[in-house]
């Protein structure tokens, strides 16, 4: 008897309608392989890889860019920069008994519609000299229709190492901040300081900073200076008569304070607004405490604003520590500075500091830096922008100057 079973069995690859599909599924998907094997082993100057010619190659991190400075340094790419309004900056000057000439010239030297300007002739000057400045400031066309100049008509008595000075800058500062609200930074000068750079080039570099920074030397007060300046107490004669005497100091001696720490630095700065309006103003009253110590403090001057600021949570990190002066010191150092001459000349312009002191009255180095720093004639205002020209032979020291003081030693190109 014939068994009967299904017709596909016993040849199962009998029907090979299925085979065609198969093979062309096969062929396509070798192409594919083959494709792509070949294409990412492939040399790259052809094929798809020419599509990552102009990605970013990978490369080695700046050191500097893990450190705070690297933020600051990048301030300085001046072109992404040139939109920012350029600072405008209070100047206090300051002179006593035969300095209003000193004082007229280095106005002369600094002067810029942008900035505001106090002048104050101490009160040891006669009347007769104070009267002069200031009918030559009244008589001046530019001063009058700018109207930023200021002098002081009630003079101060100003003691030197006393508090007197410290009194007479809270004073400018308070008829800065009366008469205008328009200033940035504020820089405090004698009659024996001067300009090395252009103001153009001095406001043009700053606009690239923030306007926050306090240019102040500090350091903390140890060794000799605690037993010197920091324990005596001292009266400034200057508080109490109207005659100048040195100051006076006792014999009793005091402990050092507990409520903040002392630290001390040059007399000469630049400090924002906004810490002199805490100074005059005080809502922690710190400035005031500190104050009323350094009333009886030697060589106050050198010590109140920077006590103040390194004690304030508000602005102790806000510091480069730098005078923006040149001045030239025995060795080892005394009391006073050695005063510039024409052999010091390179050595100010290689330090790239936009002011020098000290200068004797009418020098011969004040002309070689009027003739070849400024530009700028005798009894003339320096030239700038905003008058007939501008000097681009400062920019490039000012600009080295602020960057070297904000985080060391660069190259400008």
């Amino acid at each position: 008897m014939r068994k009967v079973g299904a017709p596909h069995m016993g040849r199962p690859f009998s029907d090979q309608r299925w085979l065609l599909p198969f093979l062309a599924s096969l062929l396509g998907l070798m192409t594919l392989l083959l494709g792509v094997v070949f294409g990412l082993f492939s040399s790259p100057d052809v094929g798809v890889s020419e599509t990552f010619e102009f990605a970013p190659r990978a490369r080695m991190k700046d050191p500097m860019d893990y450190f705070a400075e690297s933020d600051f340094k990048n301030l300085f790419d001046l072109s992404k920069n040139a939109t920012l309004e350029a600072p405008r900056i209070a100047y206090l000057i300051t002179g006593t008994k035969g300095d209003s000439q000193r004082m007229r010239r280095t106005l002369q030297a600094l002067y810029h519609p942008r900035n505001q300007y106090i002048l104050h002739l101490d009160f040891e000057a006669p009347p007769r000299e104070r009267i002069e400045l200031a009918m030559y400031v009244k008589g001046d066309p530019t001063f009058s229709e700018v109207r930023n100049v200021h002098v002081i008509a009630k003079a101060n008595l100003v003691t030197y190492k006393g508090p007197t000075m410290i009194a007479c800058t809270l004073h400018a500062v308070a008829v800065l901040l009366k008469e205008s609200a328009k200033w940035d930074w504020f820089i405090n000068l004698s009659a024996s300081d001067y300009p090395l750079v252009t103001q153009d080039d001095l406001l043009f570099v700053l606009s690239s900073l923030p306007r926050d920074l306090n240019f102040i030397e500090l350091m903390k007060i140890f060794g000799w200076k605690l037993n010197q300046r920091a324990r005596p107490i001292i009266v400034d004669p200057g508080l109490y008569l109207s005659k100048k005497y040195d100051i006076v100091t006792t014999s009793q001696r005091r402990a050092l304070p507990t409520a903040f720490k002392l630290f001390t630095g040059s007399a000469w700065v630049m400090l924002t607004r906004s810490f002199l309006e805490y100074c005059l103003w005080g809502w922690e009253n710190l400035p005031r405490t500190v104050l009323m110590y350094y009333v009886n403090f030697v060589s106050s001057p050198e010590g109140y604003f920077h006590t103040v600021i390194c004690n304030s949570e508000r602005f102790r990190n806000s510091t480069i520590s730098h005078d923006l002066h040149y001045i030239a010191w025995d060795s080892p150092p005394k009391q006073h500075p050695l005063s510039l001459s024409t052999k010091d000349f390179k050595k100010m312009v290689n330090s790239s500091a936009p002011f020098a002191r000290k200068f004797e009255k009418e020098d011969p180095v004040l002309d070689k830096i009027d003739s070849e720093l400024l530009g700028r004639s005798e009894g003339q205002f320096t030239p700038g922008a905003w008058c007939i020209g501008r000097s681009d032979g400062g920019l490039t020291r000012a600009l080295s100057g602020v960057r070297m003081m904000c985080f060391g030693q660069v190259q400008v190109r």
